[in-house]
């Protein structure tokens, strides 16, 4: 029989060791599922995800208005889209996630890239831009490459660069602001290069504001798709005096965002005939 000596520890039995790290285990992982589900899955980012979180939702614009063309914006979270249902409610114009950092290809691209074109629409593709992950102009060429290009058939707008708050991280994804000016130039100046067009960006007013120190060297060139979710677009980044597009909603018919083109419909085959 073992001999314990006073003042010696005695041995724990193993089912009680069990129990031990059992109920460690159970108190560790409410901690790491809350952990998980905070940070989305890389790729799943698609335009205007931090709009809510960060501007909040302010009403919504007055209806009807002839001078502007009702537009949505599409990712692969949303599968395969009705376009024939859009069409019919009014929606002229679309675009679409192609990619994101160089590491995702939406995967309901070409359903939702050809079909609204096939009912009749004037559509574009769009990319996600991760700064923190590689250069403005290795992205620009992953999203040429993958759905991004632009041709003169009257039914092409040219792409966008969807540059907003980070979903997995530092909402200016690390980089000051003069950084990431230059990161941004880099996409845009090699998407020209490629293509022949100055790609569309899409951003918020606050998230430029932040991100940016709200450069205005990039109104000249390149059209602006505003974000804000209110009954007027509000204040404009530096440089643009006017938007070109403005997403006003995540919650509207059929597909959730939802956007105005600042021009009749024969402003939207201008632009995309360049």
């Amino acid at each position: 029989m073992p001999v314990h000596r006073p003042g010696s520890p005695h041995p724990r039995p193993l089912a009680v060791l069990v129990t031990v790290l059992l109920s460690a285990l159970s108190l560790a992982l409410p901690l790491t599922t809350a952990q998980a589900a905070s940070t989305p899955s890389r790729g799943s980012a698609y335009m205007g995800m931090g709009v809510l979180a960060h501007d909040g939702q302010n009403g919504t614009p007055s209806t009807g208005d002839a001078t502007q063309t009702e537009g949505v914006d599409v990712s692969g979270y949303q599968g395969n889209v009705a376009w024939s249902t859009l069409w019919s409610s009014g929606v002229r114009w679309a675009y679409t996630k192609a990619t994101e950092g160089t590491y995702y290809t939406n995967p309901y691209f070409a359903q939702q890239y050809n079909g609204s074109y096939n009912v009749g629409m004037i559509r574009g593709a769009y990319h996600f831009a991760t700064p923190d992950t590689t250069s403005g102009a290795t992205q620009a060429n992953y999203f040429v490459d993958h759905g991004g290009g632009w041709s003169r058939d009257g039914k092409t707008l040219p792409g966008a660069l969807d540059i907003e708050w980070n979903p997995y991280g530092a909402a200016c994804y690390g980089k000051s602001a003069s950084a990431m000016v230059g990161w941004i130039a880099d996409f845009l100046n090699t998407y020209k290069a490629r293509t022949g067009r100055d790609a569309v960006i899409y951003t918020a007013t606050s998230w430029w504001t932040q991100c940016t120190g709200n450069y205005g060297g990039f109104a000249t060139n390149n059209p602006l798709w505003i974000a804000r979710y209110a009954s007027d677009p509000g204040t404009l980044p530096a440089g643009w005096s006017y938007y070109t597009m403005w997403q006003y909603t995540s919650s509207g018919p059929t597909v959730g965002d939802h956007d105005k083109f600042n021009g009749a419909l024969d402003r939207v085959v201008a632009l995309a005939n360049g």
